[in-house]
């Protein structure tokens, strides 16, 4: 008989069980990245109470109902301006914001910028899986080119949206990415953004199987999420190991790291200012 030693992640331990099962897709990359985020979460030894979860709406946004803490399923695009407010009006709560690549870029792109310029102390995790699969499968801003969509049956002509250089350009405290494939990288990720004492936007690459892969014939889902590795690493000729999940090469782990004033600290400190030169 195995031996489970006592301190071991159990991932039950952070779910609400009563609202199983669940409502994803075999196969679907979100549960993975799910699990990657309480393992971070149980590792930090991050007290429920002190744990705040707001998510959008989509696949992804779904994912916070199932997380037992205290959770926030906001209207579409608007997770971040949420999170937002809380951070400013309750600094002693750990914030983790789930969204995913409509949610975060499209109707939610403004908010996205923002958050990052002010570098208010949150998590974003946004998990990219190129479509808008709860809706019917359109286009979304990460699609990739000629990919097959409801709303593109021709393939996709608009370049895919590059979010840890829009994240980079607006000023976020940090900037990763990882595949879902790599589960304890992502985890250890996930702790680094966590950790950071300003604003953290963390890209996830997820998988949506049933809709975007079925639509473009990328095979099982073990198949779709062995083709992260390919699109990962370049080959000895620095040749794209397998194309036909994505068009380029694309780092992961740690991007950005910009040590700069957090927004709420600083903004508490010219309150205190304002008022002793009032009083």
């Amino acid at each position: 008989m195995v031996k489970i030693k006592s301190d071991a992640f159990e991932i039950r331990d952070y779910l609400r069980a009563d609202l199983f099962p669940h409502f994803l897709c075999p196969g679907c990359g979100h549960g993975i990245a799910l699990r990657a985020m309480l393992w971070a979460i149980d590792e930090l030894k991050i007290e429920k109470d002190r744990l705040a979860i707001v998510s959008g709406i989509g696949c992804s946004g779904r994912l916070g109902a199932y997380i037992d803490a205290n959770t926030f399923h906001v209207t579409h695009g608007r997770p971040l301006a949420f999170a937002t407010g809380m951070a400013l009006a309750r600094p002693d709560l750990e914030i983790l914001v789930i969204t995913g690549d409509g949610d975060c870029l499209a109707i939610g792109g403004n908010h996205l910028i923002h958050a990052c310029r002010r570098n208010l102390k949150m998590t974003c995790v946004m998990l990219n899986n190129e479509v808008y699969g709860m809706t019917g499968g359109q286009v979304s801003p990460t699609t990739t080119d000629s990919r097959l969509t409801t709303t593109t049956p021709l393939g996709n002509t608009e370049p895919a949206f590059d979010a840890c250089k829009l994240a980079e350009a607006a000023g976020a405290g940090l900037v990763g990415r990882e595949v879902t494939l790599q589960t304890p990288s992502l985890k250890n990720l996930i702790k680094e953004g966590l950790t950071h004492p300003g604003f953290a936007f963390i890209e996830v690459i997820s998988d949506c199987t049933e809709i975007f892969g079925r639509k473009n014939e990328l095979g099982s889902s073990p198949e779709m999420i062995l083709r992260q590795k390919g699109a990962m690493r370049p080959d000895s000729y620095g040749n794209v190991v397998d194309r036909p999940f994505r068009p380029n090469v694309f780092e992961t782990g740690v991007l950005v790291r910009n040590d700069r004033p957090e927004y709420a600290a600083s903004y508490r400190r010219h309150v205190i200012a304002a008022r002793k030169q009032t009083a």
